[in-house]
């Protein structure tokens, strides 16, 4: 993401260039997208599975080394180019008014659109051997979405390419002959130390923090229910900017103190499960829900 930026707003060229690039499994949400509502976050922890915010709007997708990924920019750019060599390539490929690529009634690719300025930036992936269980997993949310405001993403029914292209028996073979088609001869562009530094700043101070990851996330109620040792606690929860709004328990559940007090003191947390793990170990939850640990309410509102 932060290279897409850096490329789109900094880097010196009058004509259009391309790259093409590959992520290790990570989840990508767009611009204006709830991390909370739209992504298994505890799938992805357990999983050592990468959670990042781009630019662009649209849906969330996920990523492995078998998704070969594009990247458009210029003036006037467009997934286009891509649809061609596919074509050529012997792949019925065809553009959809979704920002999709479709082959044979099913997606291989989603791309988004950014303008910067008088320039352009269009980045999609091209889906070759991804694993589409954890793909299904990882935007399989627990607990029940209410409401979340911003852009919800729009699920497709998706297919891998590899099967299509017997003569690219790997990802391989199929990036090198794409370059060489998208390329045209064309020349490649140099990218030295200097830039690459100026690129992990980027990352650093924007890309990689919290504040940009979560703490764009647009407004947006949840709800999870679950057994507990105190019987069945249901929490409603309100978040906005990845910060809990409003907290409030329900259920048939036994416990001594009112659990509304509780509520009131996780309200203005961060959404994680540090924070609120220490917050709910200092509010001893036992208190109000019998013989329930602060892990266990833990794991209901932020599910492992």
């Amino acid at each position: 993401m932060s290279f897409d930026e850096y490329c789109l707003e900094q880097y010196p060229s009058n004509d259009a260039f391309f790259y093409l690039w590959r992520n290790r499994p990570s989840v990508i949400i767009g611009l204006n997208q709830n991390a909370y509502s739209e992504v298994n976050l505890g799938y992805l922890n357990a999983h050592d599975i990468r959670l990042a915010r781009r630019v662009t709007g649209g849906g969330a997708v996920y990523h492995d080394l078998q998704n070969l990924n594009y990247t458009f920019i210029g003036r006037d750019v467009s997934p286009q180019p891509m649809v061609d060599a596919l074509r050529s390539l012997g792949v019925e490929a065809a553009l959809t008014g979704r920002n999709d690529i479709f082959v044979d009634g099913a997606k291989v690719s989603g791309y988004a659109r950014r303008v910067w300025h008088d320039r352009q930036i269009v980045h999609g992936t091209l889906m070759y051997d991804v694993d589409l269980d954890t793909l299904a997993r990882v935007l399989d949310v627990p607990g029940s979405k209410l409401e979340a405001k911003g852009i919800a993403s729009v699920r497709s029914r998706v297919t891998n390419l590899k099967d299509r292209l017997p003569q690219f028996p790997s990802l391989d073979e199929l990036q090198a002959a794409l370059q060489e088609l998208l390329s045209a001869g064309d020349t490649e562009l140099p990218f030295g130390e200097e830039r690459r530094s100026a690129v992990q700043r980027i990352s650093d101070e924007k890309f990689s923090t919290w504040e940009w990851i979560y703490g764009q996330s647009k407004a947006a109620d949840l709800v999870r229910e679950g057994r507990l040792p105190c019987g069945t606690v249901e929490v409603r929860l309100s978040l906005d900017r990845g910060v809990l709004t409003g907290v409030d328990f329900g259920g048939d559940f036994l416990g001594g103190l009112n659990a509304g007090t509780l509520a009131e003191q996780l309200v203005g947390l961060r959404f994680t499960r540090e924070t609120l793990g220490a917050a709910l170990e200092a509010a001893d939850p036992g208190r109000y829900f019998d013989r329930t640990s602060s892990q266990d309410l833990l794991n209901l509102i932020i599910p492992l």
